[in-house]
Parts: C-alpha cells; sequence; structure tokens
C-alpha cells in the first residue's frame, strides 16, 4: 500500500534532544510519518502518530523546505556551542519516497557545507549507500546505525514486511565500511535469530549495539505492550523472545566474536 503524501513547510527543524538522546544538542526528522511500518516501533504510540490522521505506515509528510531551513538554522545553532545530531528519531531518512524526494540527500549536502561536530544516521535501508559521496565528507564527523534486527527473513517478514531485506541491509553495510564511512550494525530491538548471527556480523563491522523493548522504547516496555507486538512472537511459536532474556541470549553471542568494548548496550550505542 502506497502512503498518502503530504507536503508541507515546516516551522522548525532540529529540534532539542532529550530522554534517550539526551547525548544530543539536536535530532532531526526529514519526514513525519514512516512507510516502513514496523510492527513494533514505539513511534506508534508518541504524538506524532496518535493525534494524525491515519494508520502509522499509511501516512507521511515531506517537509518541502527543509534544505534552506536546515542551513539557517545551523548558523543558528552553531553559535550557541557544538552541534550534534541524530537523524532520525521519528522516522527513516531513507524511506522508499527519498529515492525521488532526495530529501535527506539535501540534508546532507547542506551539513557537508557546514559540518555538524558529529552526525548520527540511524537507517535500515540500502539507500544511504547512494550519499556515500557526502558522507565521505562528514569524515570521523558522521556515523551510520544500520538496524539489523535478525538475520531471520522470516522473521524480518513477520515483524516488518515493508521493510528492506536482511541481506541488502548487509551488503550496504560492506560498501559503507570499504569506503571508510564509520558504521554500526544495529540489533535494535533484538529479534529471533540464529546462532550465527553475530560471527555473520563480526565479518562485516567492527562495531555493534544492542537493545530490546525493555531498555529502548522510552517507556521500560510499557509502549510495545500496547502496540500488541507479543501476537507476532505467539503466531511465531516463538513466545520465549519476548522476554529480557533475549537480549541476554544474544549479547552472549556478540561477545564470542567482538570485542567487550565494541559491543554497546542500548542507549551507549547511540550516543556521539
Amino acid at each position: 500500500m502506497q502512503p498518502k503524501v503530504t507536503r508541507k513547510s515546516a516551522k522548525q527543524l532540529l529540534n532539542k534532544a532529550s530522554g534517550f538522546l539526551q547525548g544530543y544538542t539536536h535530532t532531526l526528522n526529514p519526514y513525519s510519518g514512516c512507510a516502513f511500518a514496523c510492527s513494533y516501533c514505539y513511534v506508534r504510540q508518541m504524538p506524532v502518530a496518535l493525534f494524525h490522521d491515519g494508520e502509522w505506515g499509511g501516512w507521511v509528510d515531506v517537509k518541502e523546505n527543509a534544505a534552506a531551513l536546515l542551513e539557517r538554522e545551523l548558523v543558528k545553532a552553531k553559535r550557541k556551542g557544538p552541534v550534534t545530531i541524530f537523524m532520525s528519531s521519528s522516522t527513516d531518512p531513507y524511506q522508499p519516497m527519498e529515492y525521488a524526494e532526495r530529501l535527506t540527500r539535501s540534508l546532507l549536502e547542506v551539513m557537508a557545507a557546514q559540518p555538524p561536530d558529529f552526525l548520527f544516521v540511524q537507517t535500515r535501508s540500502p539507500l544511504v549507500t547512494r550519499d556515500m559521496d557526502l558522507l565521505e565528507l562528514l569524515g570521523p564527523r558522521v556515523r551510520v546505525s544500520m538496524t539489523v534486527e535478525t538475520d531471520r527473513e522470516d522473521v524480518r517478514r513477520a515483524f516488518t514486511p515493508a521493510a528492506p531485506p536482511i541481506p541488502a541491509r548487509l551488503r550496504a553495510l560492506r560498501e559503507l565500511t570499504a569506503r571508510g564511512i564509520p558504521v554500526q550494525a544495529t540489533i535494535a530491538p533484538v529479534l529471533p535469530c540464529s546462532e550465527q548471527f553475530a560471527e555473520r556480523l563480526a565479518g562485516i563491522v567492527d562495531r555493534v549495539c544492542i537493545d530490546d523493548y525493555f531498555m529502548g522504547d522510552g517507556s521500560k516496555g510499557k509502549r510495545t505492550e500496547r502496540i500488541g507486538v507479543r501476537s507476532i512472537y505467539d503466531a511465531l511459536g516463538l513466545s520465549d523472545w519476548y522476554s529480557r532474556d533475549a537480549y541476554a541470549r544474544v549479547h552472549e553471542q556478540l561477545l564470542r566474536y567482538f570485542p567487550q568494548e565494541r559491543v554497546f548496550v542500548s542507549q551507549q550505542g547511540f550516543l556521539p
């Protein structure tokens, strides 16, 4: 299903970061809404979704004046001190419409010309590799965090049928790494996976972050519980994975293939 697209003129693009992202000065969301419509997305329980017409995933607002606005806001923000940006906190900057809109790319062009002190790019889309030329210009000031919540395609299809396949995300990580762009694989949230998951990631990246609903949804798992994602686990016969123990299992697996200092847990893996 194609989402309903609305073009809007944003009044503000850089928003003050707080809570889970308190290590950043600002968050930056090129779009409102997200066509990937992941079943477990905590944004479903946030005001941006709850007070918008239509189901989450069925609408996307395009901030068509974003680049010009960011250029002005960056100048002002830099006058006040260091600027660290998390992109994005409530949407995927590389969701499908970015292929044609090129909105996120226009923002990277602004930041390549006026670099923030640090930019964290959170996505689950291989489309990020299109912008490697701009990411390279940011050098150590950027990190691309690719969500790879499982290595099982059957699990991915059950939880996030509209999201890109896992093999494509792993290929994107390889390409980014080959170009010298700082990356991490982000297992967030931990979904049912194979015993070979950590080994597969270790052959691609040297840094991983792991998170689950109970640490990462902003309400100790209560938001996720309200969404009703548990029913997907039950339907797959994998109910034991919907627990705090699931994180511990995969964390232990990661420590067999990564140095402890390269395995980050929840908030510490997202900080500048």
